[in-house]
């Protein structure tokens, strides 16, 4: 259950990039605002979120979870009738503040659920994963056929991802033992030197992410083969995720982290410079490769930060898929002042620089 409910928020962060083709076509918007869009929808999510996760380390917040999708599917419908570019901003911040609101309650509970197994614990993230990878499906043959106008149906997945949650939400909340579980002090001592390291791994791993996420399509050349890159990017993160937590129970986080982001760099570069359909066999390689760390992010800083759970996955699992979006703007700059191929080769430089911090960090004892 909450699976599907990662899935139905994390459906918005995939809808924003899926958006941006059709904001080109009907109004006309350039490299620059559209990367803005993108801006506006994670730079709210990048700051907020922590600030959830620190509430949600003081008191538990289980209402938090079904209100916030409400307000992610609202903001994006708005954005998408929204009657001038500032007001389109607005919305899609809007729906920012919805997943930055999600996140941190919804690990905690799924750190309980999941019983610390990185496996279980993938699953949880596969959800948020499979949410990215249906955005395209749904959002783009909706919008072809009828426009930015039919924007309001995106709406829909929230209010039925709340209502799938609502009794895991009950459950783990109420006055049960996995519930008193939940309430019960964790003692260990906080490693905040390592987790900043994650977190600045984090950090360029969403960046290369949003990057390819907002501008693949429009790279591969828009329309349905836009489309399909997407879909490519976002259902490889499924593999990756599945794939991650199985590789870290055998080999260990660390070690699956650094071969992931090892490999990530040959799967973005191929993604820049090969030409024709092979580059769709790159795109899910990049996918893959990227998402193959994203739920051991989670559980590396929930562990580096044991009596700060909250603020560890407000970090982690939001910075994870909101903060590349402050890069974007200038991904756009380069594009418009050089070439979208050069801007997009740029982000080669980011997993390089993931694998290289990735090597300083060890296992939490």
């Amino acid at each position: 259950m909450l699976a599907a409910g990662h899935a139905a928020v994390d459906f918005y962060q995939g809808a924003v990039p899926a958006l941006v083709p059709f904001l080109v076509m009907e109004r006309g918007y350039g490299y620059v605002a559209v990367s803005g869009v993108v801006l506006a929808a994670t730079l709210l999510s990048s700051i907020v979120q922590p600030l959830f996760g620190v509430l949600t380390d003081r008191r538990r917040m289980p209402w938090l979870i079904p209100v916030s999708m409400i307000v992610s599917g609202a903001g994006v419908a708005a954005g998408g009738v929204a009657g001038s570019y500032a007001l389109t901003l607005l919305a899609v911040a809007l729906s920012g503040l919805g997943v930055a609101a999600y996140h941190p309650e919804s690990a905690r509970l799924a750190r309980l659920a999941s019983e610390g197994s990185h496996v279980r614990m993938s699953w949880f993230s596969l959800g948020g994963t499979l949410g990215f990878a249906s955005a395209p499906v749904l959002v783009t043959p909706l919008l072809a056929v009828w426009g930015l106008g039919a924007s309001p149906w995106l709406a829909l997945p929230a209010v039925l991802g709340a209502l799938a949650t609502l009794p895991a939400v009950r459950a783990l909340s109420g006055g049960g033992a996995v519930a008193r579980a939940a309430a019960a002090p964790v003692s260990g001592r906080d490693d905040w030197p390592s987790f900043a390291r994650l977190t600045l791994v984090i950090v360029f791993r969403s960046v290369v992410y949003v990057g390819l996420s907002t501008f693949v399509a429009l790279h591969l050349g828009g329309g349905a083969a836009g489309a399909v890159a997407l879909f490519t990017l976002f259902a490889g993160g499924a593999v990756g995720t599945v794939l991650g937590g199985r590789l870290a129970a055998r080999w260990g986080r660390v070690r699956t982290m650094r071969l992931a982001y090892a490999l990530a760099v040959p799967a973005v570069a191929g993604v820049v410079f090969v030409p024709g359909p092979a580059a769709y066999v790159f795109v899910a390689a990049s996918s893959i490769a990227l998402y193959a760390p994203f739920s051991l992010h989670v559980t590396l800083g929930q562990d580096f930060l044991p009596a700060r759970v909250g603020t560890a996955s407000g970090v982690t699992l939001g910075l994870a898929v909101s903060v590349g979006g402050l890069v974007s703007p200038l991904v756009g700059a380069v594009a418009e002042a050089a070439s979208l191929r050069t801007a997009l080769a740029c982000l080669v430089a980011f997993p390089v620089l993931a694998w290289l911090l990735a090597r300083t960090l060890r296992e939490p004892s």
